[in-house]
């Protein structure tokens, strides 16, 4: 019997067009032709222009609210399934809805557990993502995923900068183990804020734990949305004596006044990937592309090879 090579076809979702193109150009294909034709009351239907018949689909999407991003994957996906496609890799550069990974109190939902069944029973037979906000949300799917880490990209910038006296820093207690592995990675010290919050996006205290005198900081987050927490943290690093602050985080969510808090902040620079787009302009927003640490990764699934070189943290 022959053997049948599979084809590799990439498509993108209408919100990460521009990333999907950076990503195909790499990969070393065409982004794949795909249409959506939107009914007068906002339901929408998208329709693939060519045979996908027997192909490796990878399908270029951003999941960040609002809500049709979502939808818009899981119709790509569900209609790859019925036009036979003989894989179907979702590509989440940004996983959204994963701030819900648990209950945190009564009568809430878990809606990261909801979202990985929703795209398996779609038809996805694998996730590639990048920087969950839990790693633990890999154990809501049944299907094989990858999770990238940014810092293979983050890395190499922070060292070019030739920062002295550099520390890392989280934001709150939860993203110590992300500062640890970058100090680490930097041989560098580590300092962390705690916080409590009044609610969702408000901050009622914030303290630091550790000393910043002198330093050239660097805050590490996997996304930034108000940018309320990382200003907060900026300023008070810089009336404890920092020389500098920066910081990195994955996915700009950048909602409600964000860039109003980022300009009006003492945070020198925010270094993000492009896995969700920049809704404005702003000089203190710095972006590093994903798309070549996507495309190899890619490659490297289509042809069946390894890809712990990735995982660097």
């Amino acid at each position: 019997m022959a053997i049948v090579n599979t084809e590799a076809k990439i498509f993108a979702c209408t919100q990460s067009v521009e990333l999907g193109e950076k990503i195909a150009k790499a990969f070393g294909e065409e982004l794949g032709n795909v249409i959506t034709s939107t009914y007068s009351d906002g339901e929408f239907q998208p329709s693939y222009e060519e045979s996908i018949r027997g192909a490796r689909l990878f399908i270029i999407g951003s999941t960040h609210p609002d809500p049709r991003n979502l939808m818009e994957m899981l119709l790509m996906i569900d209609a790859a399934k019925r036009a036979s496609a003989r894989h179907i890799t979702a590509v989440m550069p940004y996983f959204g809805w994963a701030r819900q990974d648990r209950k945190d109190k009564p009568r809430v939902p878990i809606a990261a557990k909801m979202i990985a069944k929703m795209l398996e029973v779609a038809g996805a037979t694998r996730i590639i993502t990048m920087d969950l906000h839990a790693d633990q949300i890999q154990g809501f799917f049944e299907k094989p995923v990858d999770h990238l880490f940014a810092s293979t990209i983050f890395l190499p910038y922070l060292k070019s900068l030739n920062l002295d006296n550099l520390t890392i820093a989280s934001p709150d207690m939860g993203g110590s183990k992300r500062a640890y592995a970058y100090s680490k990675a930097l041989e560098s010290d580590v300092v962390i804020c705690y916080k409590q919050r009044a609610k969702a996006n408000v901050i009622s205290h914030m303290e630091l734990i550790g000393d910043v005198t002198g330093k050239n900081v660097v805050l590490v987050d996997d996304m930034v949305d108000t940018a309320g927490t990382l200003t907060k943290a900026a300023d008070l690093m810089m009336e404890r004596g920092a020389l500098s602050v920066r910081a990195i985080c994955t996915h700009p969510v950048l909602s409600g006044k964000a860039y109003d808090n980022l300009k009006n902040s003492k945070l020198e620079e925010l270094i993000v990937t492009d896995s969700i787009p920049l809704t404005q302009e702003s000089d203190k927003v710095r972006v590093l592309s994903c798309a070549d640490l996507f495309a190899e990764v890619m490659q490297k699934v289509h042809n069946n090879q390894s890809i712990s070189s990735k995982f660097v943290m």
